[in-house]
């Protein structure tokens, strides 16, 4: 998933020009080979949210390079997604991996009592 915001300038070009954000970006997805399955407008810190498959994240990265040094850009964020699928095959491996690691600290979510007075 990516998260876009614009710069004022570009907003004011897109406002005159008026072009398709989706047409604007389809050839620089292609020369990564990447499939955008949808795009939106949004409202809030990010002005566009999309969701795009790249083959490898060095594509991802590759993508987020290109458009990012454009200088139309005052934020760009990627955020890996995983299908359901990946999620609990990541939960198994989580439980895998907890069995060895030794954390720095443990922490209680049980509240303690207060001390007597």
């Amino acid at each position: 998933m990516i998260e876009v915001a614009y710069t004022p300038q570009s907003w004011n070009t897109q406002i005159d020009k008026q072009a398709n954000v989706v047409d604007r970006i389809t050839p620089a997805l292609d020369a990564c080979g990447a499939k955008l399955q949808c795009m939106y407008y949004a409202f809030g810190e990010a002005d566009l949210i999309g969701v795009i498959d790249f083959p490898t994240p060095e594509d991802a990265a590759a993508f987020a390079l290109a458009v990012g040094s454009s200088g139309a850009l005052r934020l760009y964020r990627t955020t890996p997604l995983l299908t359901i699928e990946q999620g609990i095959a990541s939960l198994h491996r989580a439980e895998e991996i907890r069995k060895v690691y030794a954390p720095p600290l443990t922490v209680s979510l049980v509240p303690e009592p207060a001390p007597a007075r």
